[in-house]
């Protein structure tokens, strides 16, 4: 209703306050102070009592935090000389048990001869030490997870930084495999190439845009961002950002993320360059032919070393909103922190920025989860200079 006796422009701009999303307020717990570096962080049922449990993949150990007490256990320690660096878990089998992936033997100047590939074999008690399982691999192995095709089944998808005997970006491809496991884990797993169009490929996330195809991700690096789906027994790739042919004005992405706008339309959320300042948004442009170049617009300049990035609706508003670390990696002096940047149009045209940590989070990688049962999504982060793992409980009022 109208209010009457006063200006018109009131009641537009009562209506604008009313549609503003909530703002976010968070509740940081540290529950790790001794995380030497904090490679990669993500979330899954361990031990299969229902609730998602924290595991960090760290410079010698891969762990395991049991929810709520948060108790930590080992599941691996030292499995290569050079560090462990990426983690995957998913129940794959339906029992209610994560089923977990590693990767190791991280050493990105030497594209010969190093990364490694593991699958944990889960003891009886999972409190307990895990099996490793090697698993054939390329060099410069970096991300990991798993995919779900059509079929229901799981692929593990890897990500190498550079291609075999790459230099400085340039050389052979980044070869991304794809991991079929066998019924018995410790057979020979049946390996599939994805791509290896692409150089210094750094992030991918997993997508479901495609009906009916089988896995499907958008994979972030030098060259731009690519839709890669499995469909009709073959792998197809299609651009979304980046260089348009004949130009080389793209800085290169690092990090990669899919969300939803308000109103339901798709986004890309980057930091670009790789390790870099840019918070960037890519839209697909209404009306354009199906393989143009998604809108990119760049929402933030001021990160440093920009290395973390996930989409959720962290504030219930049926969109998602973005959430970015930075951990100025060598810059003592510079602040870190967790960002999260809320759309407020259709369109993605405008965003408000809201700082959630200040400085106490050189964020290497982050998650989201509901860890508290609450039905709001809450922010995991594992931080390198700072040495923690934090949990950061949201507490919007909606």
């Amino acid at each position: 209703m109208l209010l009457t006796g006063l200006p018109a422009a009131i009641p537009v701009l009562v209506l604008l306050s009313a549609a503003e999303p909530p703002e976010p307020r968070f509740r940081a717990v540290e529950l790790d102070a001794k995380v030497q570096i904090g490679y990669g962080v993500t979330t899954a049922d361990v031990d299969g009592d229902g609730r998602p449990d924290i595991l960090l993949v760290d410079k010698n150990e891969i762990v395991w935090y049991r929810n709520p007490s948060w108790e930590k256990f080992i599941m691996a320690e030292k499995l290569t000389q050079a560090d462990h660096v990426c983690i995957a878990a998913q129940d794959l089998d339906g029992d209610g048990k994560a089923e977990v992936a590693v990767g190791a033997g991280w050493d990105p100047g030497d594209t010969v001869g190093s990364g490694a590939v593991f699958y944990l074999a889960a003891p009886r008690d999972r409190t307990q030490r895990w099996e490793p399982v090697p698993l054939p691999h390329e060099p410069t192995v970096h991300r990991m997870r798993w995919l779900k095709g059509a079929d229901g089944k799981h692929v593990l998808v890897v990500v190498p930084l550079h291609g075999r005997g790459n230099r400085n970006g340039e050389g052979a491809g980044v070869k991304v495999l794809a991991y079929r496991m066998p019924d018995n884990p410790r057979d020979a797993w049946t390996l599939e190439t994805v791509d290896e169009n692409m150089h210094l490929t750094h992030n991918f996330d997993p997508v479901h845009w495609t009906a009916g195809a089988g896995p499907e991700l958008v994979l972030a690096g030098k060259e731009g961002l690519f839709q890669l789906l499995r469909q009709g027994g073959t792998w197809t790739r299609r651009q979304l950002g980046g260089n348009p042919p004949g130009e080389a004005s793209f800085p290169g992405a690092g990090e990669v993320r899919a969300g939803r706008l308000p109103g339901g339309g798709r986004l890309l959320a980057t930091v670009e360059p790789m390790h870099g300042t840019n918070v960037a948004i890519y839209i697909p442009t209404a009306g354009s032919a199906a393989n143009a170049l998604w809108r990119r617009s760049v929402i933030d300049d001021t990160l440093v070393d920009g290395h973390a990035v996930a989409c959720g609706d962290l504030l219930g508003t049926g969109s998602d909103q973005v959430v970015v670390g930075w951990r100025a990696m060598n810059r003592p002096q510079t602040k870190v922190g967790i960002k999260l940047y809320t759309p407020l149009d259709p369109q993605g045209n405008h965003w408000r920025t809201t700082l959630v940590d200040d400085n106490t989070m050189a964020c290497e990688d982050l998650c989201l989860a509901d860890l508290d049962g609450d039905g709001k999504l809450d922010i995991v982060a594992a931080g390198r200079a700072t040495h923690n793992l934090k949990v950061y409980y949201n507490q919007v009022a909606r």
